[in-house]
This record gives structure tokens, sequence and C-alpha cells, in this order.
């Protein structure tokens, strides 16, 4: 039976469906686009644009014979039902005292089938006025006065050109092409559905909130899928995720162009895919993907697909279990489901008004609707709608406003008998009023309404079948960072579970590494690369290391920067331990020698060696090898200032009197006046060179620490990985005067010992001297190489070395002959002994 017949019948069987008065025209084909499925009169008429038919058929075109007429077939439910819900909203509003309380609407319903060629016939034939033009001219004035439609955006973009030459207004409830709030190119378009802008960016937000980073992308090959799909590609690429693929399909394409783009995303790795689809394509696509069992992926759709109640049949659960994505809020339009159309009685109950030889149920009229639930009848999920309920009532309003209804005392509108189509788009800009069900009804300036989205999730109830259960929500007036929102219920995913499912290219990147691009893949695709030394990144997909501040050091795992070890020589390590040992033991072994002069100071040796210069050259010895624990631990400022200003005193103090016990015995020698004399006269000129020779390097000291003194420095040039701890010179002048004067000192005394080193005595203490000085002077030459180039921490103990090897040196070459013989020799220790001339001829 062909639709028209079959409609005709069951207006028949169920007429009164839409009022006793009403003038209801059929056409002489339903499947035809180039007559009105339902009209009605009124004073004023609103033209309706749906795709009742979602397929159309492609005629064979020759320059011989005459077209043959477009015919459409395939029903769309849920499209009819955008149609009655207009048609209910009219009548609504006809029978609403305080809304056009004077005024009728009329309206024209007419099939676009989804396609742009049988759109412009659509809107031709609204704007004519006559369902048959042959041998008639196009009237001056538009037969309706607002269009409600279309559902695709690239139909509602054909209307649009020819409407907009007449600047009559067209009011979309699901086009959403970005490209449609251009006010210049479409100044008298609205639309009660946000841009696919606002969508397409939700969805990006949204992919990238449930760590997807590497997604497959199919849209539809028109206006809606192509501006989607760029602006989704374009949020996509500033959130960080990549596209594997971008296909697109059109419902005109071949089965194998459909099959080729099912393959590509089958063979694909991106185990989430992005449908930027309207409802024909992807009809068609699902078909394709059950042919090739296409299943196991995690779809994310846009608003045209996700809540088609058609789409959650059992035959494609396998498939799109678990979808994702934004869909208008739903809401409830009380009294619409009384007023569905009863033309679909047949596909509803299975049955046939005519005799079928197939052994089909007859119809018998008495079967209840109102029992039934399908993609028509259910309006318990009213989303788009709703939008159709909003666009109609909108247009009331701006007529209502535009007519001054209510303004007079008799509450009537003021009666105009020809009515401009830029007035309604005028008052259509500024309408604002509020919906019976709380709803705030208003538009932008590019005849938009505000973007607010709910996120949906396609799960199973009790009863095993597929609902659409609201998981988030996305609002784009709020600011950024706050406008996508998850509410807590769980979400289900393609497999069933409640575990979400990873969609990458690479494997994240753990903290410690990051991301290194591979070559001619997306920016999605990478290696992981550790971090360098003094580098983190502490979080997953780090992009790039970033260096640690200067006083700190990436740990073991590169994940954070931990404080840099403080190394400096400490007593507790065993280098310091060792050097502390060697400074306790050699000036305790000086306090031993100093017992052992003084248990022996009467004797002729002690007193031959200038008791009271060896006395105070052994104190220095032991301020000599205690200084050497200054420069142990941890430097202050105090300990700074006192390990060298003590070690240039100490040693300056040493080296005076050693100074001073060379001129002795070269003054002893090379005087003319009796021996006895001269350590009258020379006593009070050693102590006077003692004092002022170490008098001058206190001042070079005093100078030093007034000036430029030496303080605690964290030295992180020397190496990255540590601070070292260590004293600043403060004034390298400083510290190489005080060196170079205790070098000076020690080379005078070295020549004067040397000169003095052949003296005849049979105890010639210059030749002990000079070889102590020998020492002295060979253990500081090496030590400024060795201390320029030794690093860190042995600086110091290179510093202390030289001081702990000279004061032995001094120690071991003045003293031990002298301990040898007080204690091991003591016969030798006799006045006879100390002033033979020749001892080798005495024997």
């Amino acid at each position: 039976m062909s639709d028209c017949v079959y409609v005709m019948l069951l207006l028949v069987l169920f007429i009164g469906a839409f009022g006793a008065e009403e003038d209801t025209v059929l056409c002489e084909m339903l499947g035809s686009p180039e007559f009105p499925l339902l009209s009605k009169e009124g004073d004023f008429t609103i033209g309706g644009a749906f795709s009742i038919h979602s397929q159309i058929s492609k005629p064979p075109l020759s320059f011989t014979d005459t077209p043959e007429p477009l015919v459409c077939s395939r029903i769309n439910f849920r499209e009819f039902r955008f149609a009655q819900t207009m048609i209910f909203a009219i009548e609504e509003i006809n029978n609403s005292s305080s809304l056009l309380p004077n005024i009728s609407l009329g309206y024209k319903v007419f099939d676009s089938c989804g396609s742009t060629l049988p759109a412009t016939r659509v809107v031709m034939g609204l704007m004519n006025g006559e369902e048959r033009t042959l041998g008639k001219t196009c009237s001056s004035q538009s037969s309706v006065h607002a269009i409600i439609g279309a559902s695709e955006s690239s139909s509602t973009i054909v209307m649009l050109q020819i409407s907009g030459i007449f600047k009559v207004p067209v009011i979309s409830h699901f086009a959403t092409c970005a490209c449609l709030s251009n006010r210049k190119e479409y100044p008298s378009f609205f639309r009660t559905i946000p841009s696919d802008y606002y969508q397409s960016r939700a969805l990006a937000k949204l992919v990238k909130h449930l760590g997807w980073t590497w997604v497959g992308a199919v849209r539809s090959d028109n206006d809606y899928g192509n501006n989607g799909m760029a602006t989704f590609i374009t949020a996509a690429n500033q959130e960080g995720v990549c596209i594997e693929y971008s296909e697109a399909i059109s419902r005109t394409d071949p089965s194998e162009q459909v099959a080729r783009v099912v393959r590509v995303i089958r063979s694909g790795t991106a185990r989430v895919l992005v449908a930027f689809l309207a409802q024909g394509e992807m009809n068609i696509l699902l078909e394709e993907a059950v042919k090739q069992n296409m299943t196991g992926l995690q779809w994310v759709g846009s608003e045209s697909w996700i809540t088609a109640g058609h789409l959650a049949s059992k035959r494609y659960s396998a498939i799109l279990a678990g979808s994702l994505g934004f869909t208008i809020r739903k809401t409830k339009i009380t009294g619409l489901r009384d007023n569905v159309l009863k033309e679909f009685w047949e596909a509803t109950f299975g049955c046939s008004f005519q005799f079928s030889m197939h052994g089909q149920t007859q119809c018998s009229g008495s079967e209840r609707l109102e029992d039934i639930n399908n993609p028509f009848t259910d309006v318990s999920e009213l989303r788009i709608s709703n939008n159709v309920y909003k666009a109609v009532y909108a247009v009331a309003h701006a007529m209502h406003n535009m007519l001054k209804c209510g303004e007079e005392v008799n509450k009537s509108c003021i009666w105009k008998d020809h009515l401009e189509p830029n007035q309604v788009v005028e008052h259509l800009q500024g309408v604002n009023f509020t919906l019976q069900s709380g709803e705030r009804v208003y538009f932008d300036g590019n005849g938009d309404p505000a973007a607010t989205y709910e996120l949906v999730n396609w799960q199973k109830n009790q009863a095993g079948d597929t609902v659409f259960v609201a998981v988030g929500s996305y609002d784009a007036s709020l600011p950024n960072g706050k406008q996508f929102t998850m509410n807590g219920i769980n979400i289900i995913w393609a497999d069933g579970s409640s575990k979400r499912p990873q969609s990458v290219c690479s494997e994240s990147c753990l903290p410690g590494f990051r991301q290194a691009v591979i070559k001619g893949k997306p920016i999605c695709c990478f290696f992981c690369i550790a971090c360098a030394a003094g580098e983190i990144s502490n979080s997953n997909n780090s992009g790039e290391c970033s260096r640690c501040p200067l006083e700190y050091w990436s740990n073991e795992d590169h994940s954070q920067c931990v404080p840099k070890v403080i190394e400096f020589l400490s007593y507790g390590e065993t280098m310091g331990a060792l050097l502390t040992t060697l400074s306790l033991f050699g000036a305790s072994l000086t306090l031993v020698v100093s017992c052992v002069f003084f248990r022996f100071r009467h004797t002729p040796l002690v007193k031959a060696s200038n008791s009271e210069l060896s006395f105070l050259l052994l104190f220095s010895l032991t301020l000599c090898f205690l200084c050497s624990l200054t420069f142990i631990g941890r430097p202050t400022e105090w300990s700074c200032m006192l390990r060298h200003t003590a070690f240039g005193i100490t040693f300056a103090l040493c080296m005076s009197c050693i100074l001073a016990k060379t001129m002795a015995v070269v003054i002893a020698f090379k005087a003319k006046k009796p021996a006895n004399t001269v350590p009258q006269c020379s006593a009070p000129l050693q102590r006077t060179s003692v004092l002022s020779c170490t008098l001058l390097q206190v001042l070079v000291c005093v100078l030093w620490l007034t000036l430029a003194p030496p303080l605690p420095y964290k030295n992180t040039a020397h190496a990255t990985e540590r601070i070292i701890l260590e004293c600043d010179l403060g004034s390298p002048i400083g510290f190489w005067a005080v060196l170079g004067y205790i070098g000076l000192l020690a080379v005078l005394c070295l020549i004067l010992a040397f000169l003095a080193r052949k003296l005849p005595d049979n105890f010639n203490e210059a030749k002990f001297i000079t070889f102590s000085m020998l020492i002295f002077c060979a253990v500081w030459v090496t030590f400024i190489p060795a201390y320029v180039s030794s690093p860190g921490k042995f600086t110091v103990a290179v510093e202390i070395f030289a001081i702990l090897a000279s004061s032995f040196g001094l120690l071991f070459c003045i003293y031990a002959p002298k301990c040898y013989i007080l204690i091991m020799k003591p016969e030798r220790n006799t006045k006879k002994h100390m002033m033979g001339r020749n001892q080798s001829k005495s024997l």
C-alpha cells in the first residue's frame, strides 16, 4: 500500500484528530516534496519543513525526456513527531486567551526529505503559496510569515538563500552549523538549538577530561558535519588531543565508499570514535558497521543522533553500547502524547488495513494506541521536539508584541491585513518569555539561544532496554574551567563495565620523563625520554623537563627537585677524622717535646738551643697543629675569619722564632766579644725581631678582616649536583699577602741557615734549620698548584695537609735530634761536648 493511500485511510478512520473545523490538505503522493503534507488556514500562517522521510530517489536525468518527480521514502518517526509538535503548539496557542487572543494561526507542513533539492522546492512552495505553479505567477507576498525548520544545516542554508531575500524569518530547531550564526549572511535566521561552535568545543573538553588523546573522527559530508568537525579538531588540538583519521560520508554515497570508511575505522588504533553525523549518515554507517561486525569502539556522538530512540534498538546495541554525547536538556510538553497522529497504526501494531496474502494481521481499528511506545509515540525524551515547541511560541510572542496584543482595554490585538515578514524578524530578536515548564526563551545578537547541554550515557535498565542517563552538563555561559561538570553518576562504557577505556597513541610518560615527538607523526605519538641530570618532570606526559633552581637538584627518578647535598670537610667523614687525628697527634707530640725540654731545661743542650726561643717555637708549633682544626667542620662567618688569620699569625710566629734562632746562631759565631756576652746582647734583639715580625702579620690580617673578610660561600659553579660550602677569601690579595709573608720569612730563614750550616760546632742547629726550611718551602711550593686545582672539600684538605706536613717537618727536623740526645744519649749533653770544635778529632 502506498504511503498516501495509507495515510488517507488512517485519516478516514480517525477523523477529528486535529479538530473538526480543520481543513486538512493531502498530497497526491505522500512521497513528493512538492506539496504540503498538512495544512490549515489561519489569519497568519507558519510554515514547517521537516525530514518526514530520510531517503530520496535519484531519477535518471536525460535531455530528451521529462525528469521523473522526486520520490521520498523511509519514514522518519522522530521527524514526524517534530511536525506534530509544531501542530500541537499552534493549536495550543489558538486555544489560548492570553497569547494572540483574537488571532488564529495556520500552518503548512512540508517534507524536505533531508536533502537540499527538496528543501529548495519546499521553500518555494512556502513562499509562493501555490501547490502547483504551472501557468501561474508567484505572488508578491509570502504565503507564510515564518518558517520552522529545517532539521539539517545544509537544507536550512538552501532555504535561507531564498527566504532571506524576502526577509521571511526561519527558526530552526535542529540546524546547528556554526556558520548560521553569521548575521551578515543570514539576518533573518534564528534557532532554538545552540550552535555547533559550543558543542564541538564541549566534545573536545569531554575527550580531554576522560584522558583520550588519540581519537578517530567521522562526519557528515555537509555543512553540519564539516563545520562541526572543523571546530572540534581545532578545539581538540588546543586541548592536546590528536585525530588519527577524519572521514566523511554522505547519505548519497555509494555503498563502496561507506564500506571503505568502516574499514578505516576498524583498522585504526584509536579506541574512541567521535561521530559528528546527521541521522541519515548515521543510519547508513551503522548498517555497514553491522555487516562488518565493527564492535569494541567507544562512540562519542553529536546531538543529532545521541538521543535518537530508533538507534537504541537491539540491532545496534553491540555497536553503540556506552555511547556518550551532549544533547539538549529534556523536558515535558503536557498533552502532546494525546495529540499524536494515528498515521502509523499499521507500523505500530504490525497489522494491515488491506487483505494480505502473506498472513499479516488485519487492523480492526480497536487497538489501543495509548498502550504502545515506539519512536513516534514516545514523548518521554522530548529534547529536539521541545525546540520545535519553543520556536512556535517564539513566533507567537513576536506577533503578539508586534500586534500590540493585550495593550488595549479589550485585550485584543490590533488587526493588520498586511504583515511584513521583516517586522516579524525585528520582534523575534527581542522576544524574552518563559514557558510553562519554567524554561526561558530568548535569542542573542546572532539569533542563537543560550548554549547549555546535558551529557548523556547509553546504559541498560533492568529490563535490558537502552536508556539515556544524564551524567554531566556543559554551560558555555560559565567561566572557562567551570563549564564542564560531572554529576557523579557512574558511566557505563562500550564494554559494559565501569572501567574507562584507554585511547592513546603512545603510553603516558611517567614523571621523570618527557615526550619526544616521533618525526612524521602527530604530537600524541611520542617516545619517553628520561630527564637530564638537574631536570625534572613532576606530571605525566610532560612536554619538557624543567631545570631545578640553583640550590636544588633532581632526585633519583627525576620527579622532583630536592635540596642539593651541601659538601664540606666534616669531622664525621673519614678524611676529616684522619686529619683531625693527625692534628691532635701533632699538637700532643709538640707538648711532649715541650715537657722533655722543660725536664732538661738546665742541661747544656737546652741552654745552647736558646731555651726561650725553643719554648716559644714549640708553643707556635702547637698552635699551628691546632689551627688546622678550624678548617674542618661547617664553615661559619667566625670560623672563616679565624681559620685564615690563625693560620697566618701562628706560622708567622713560628717563622719569626726560627728566624731569630738562625740569627742567634750567626751572631754567636761571628761575634768578636767573649762568648758569654753574646746571649745577653742578642736576647733583646731576638724578642724584638720575633715581636716585630709577628705584629707585621697581625697588621696584614687586621687589614684583611676589615676591608674584605673571608665569609661562608655556597659554591654551585664547580659541581652542578652539589653545593660546596667553603670560605670565600673575600680578598685574594689578603690571602696571598699572608701566605707570601710567611714564605718570605721562610726564605730568609733558609738563606741564613744555609749560610751558617758549616759553622764549627758539635751541635750546629743551623743544619737542622736548613733542612726543616727546605721541607717547609717544598711543601708550600707544591701546595699552591694543588690548592688551585683541588675540587670542593679537597681544597681545604690540601691546605690542612700543607699545614700539618710543614708543622711536622719543623718539629722533627729541629727537635728530634735534640730529643734523641736528651733521652737516648745523655752523655753527649755536656758543656764540654757542646763547646767542642771538632768532635771527630777529639774522638
